[in-house]
């Protein structure tokens, strides 16, 4: 404590003015520090996303016992609301960042919290992390949901699944051993994961009974830290021509677009599968069609480069080939945890604690992502 100056303050009675006076001020500064103990007021503007699609009921009633919502509807609020409404706001729950350059006078905005799914594009990043302005994103709500139809998809690939299926509504089936002619299982395979991301991250225990070796190129992430996490870092030409199933997992990114090109495609092994579920972004898709067509491999496809896809594409008419037209996480189940994720980050920034759940845009890689909105495609 200061020493008391020698022309202190009056006396009281059994302490010094000027001690009374450093309780008081140590008592203010503690209260500075300590979070505001009023509800924060949240923008809730998560179209193209409805309300009771990211939200259960409970959370529906959770939501305003823990922020002040402005608007907090399924349709797009009026951009000039929603531009004064930021203005004010100290967090907002939104799609896309769409609101322009208010950004620059949200002198109370403390997180901007996307529900689509990826980051948004057209932010200052550098601004935002400069004014301590968390970009998240709803991203790892979907991992479980799309790596459970990842292994879906590959095993159905790999044993003829869908085939066997039509065959027998046709009937056309070939039973027994002779019905299974160029299939095979997942059980002690070679498995390359492009990418150990989040897809990768809950693929990874699903792959675990079936005792397979699980190989990874991931440009992103040293070799240490992948041996870690219990798999083998390799280059991804090596990944390509040995690997029984690959798993393409990774963030599209301005680096990796067609970064499987005609020539690693050609690497993969004709008992092989591939199995695409993250973005298009990342296959020459043209070079995909031609060898898929060519019976060179076998292959799943969740994602592709417009969507919906053309009725006439080659792709439809593709050999041992499964698809699907985006479904891998649009599950109601990934829908809600969105909305679980929103509500426990936005608890602990009430609480001046930092969020947990959502994925935090890195300064180091916010501005690396490529687009993952393809052509007419608004959902995942």
């Amino acid at each position: 404590m200061p020493g008391k100056p020698e022309n202190a303050f009056l006396e009281v009675p059994g302490e010094s003015a000027w001690e009374a006076v450093c309780e008081v001020a140590q008592s203010l500064t503690l209260l500075k520090e300590q979070p505001m103990s009023r509800k924060p007021t949240v923008l809730v503007d998560p179209f193209f996303r409805k309300m009771d699609e990211i939200f259960s009921e409970s959370d529906l009633r959770r939501l305003p016992e823990i922020v002040d919502v402005v608007w907090g509807r399924s349709e797009s609020m009026p951009m000039e609301d929603a531009v004064e409404a930021l203005k004010e706001a100290e967090a907002v729950v939104c799609s896309s960042w769409h609101y322009g350059n208010v950004l620059y006078e949200a002198a109370n905005l403390k997180a901007i919290l996307t529900v689509s799914g990826a980051f948004p594009l057209d932010l200052d990043y550098d601004y935002c992390f400069a004014n301590g302005i968390r970009v998240l994103s709803a991203a790892p709500a979907f991992g479980r949901q799309v790596a459970e139809m990842a292994l879906g998809m590959a095993i159905a690939c790999a044993r003829g699944i869908v085939d066997g299926h039509l065959a027998m509504q046709d009937g056309t089936e070939i039973y027994s051993k002779e019905g299974n002619v160029g299939n095979f299982n997942l059980y002690g395979k070679r498995v390359g994961l492009i990418g150990f991301g989040g897809l990768a991250r809950s693929l990874h225990p699903l792959l675990e009974p079936f005792g397979c070796h699980i190989v990874v190129y991931d440009a992103w992430l040293g070799e240490r830290y992948l041996r870690r996490q219990g798999v083998t870092p390799v280059p991804l030409e090596e990944l390509m021509e040995t690997s029984q199933f690959i798993f393409v997992l990774a963030v599209p990114s301005d680096e990796n677009r067609a970064l499987l090109d005609r020539d690693l495609l050609e690497c993969i092994r004709p008992d092989a599968a591939l199995i695409l579920v993250s973005r298009a972004h990342l296959v020459d898709f043209d070079a995909l069609t031609e060898l898929l067509h060519a019976g060179r491999f076998r292959a799943a496809i969740d994602v592709f480069p417009q969507e919906p896809l053309d009725p006439a594409h080659p792709i439809r008419s593709a050999p041992n080939v499964v698809l699907s037209a985006h479904r891998a996480g649009s599950v109601k189940e990934a829908h809600w945890e969105i909305g679980e994720m929103v509500l426990d980050d936005l608890e602990a920034i009430a609480k001046g604690l930092p969020p947990q759940r959502m994925q935090r845009a890195e300064p180091e890689l916010a501005q690396r992502y490529a687009s993952t909105r393809v052509k007419g495609n608004r959902s995942s």
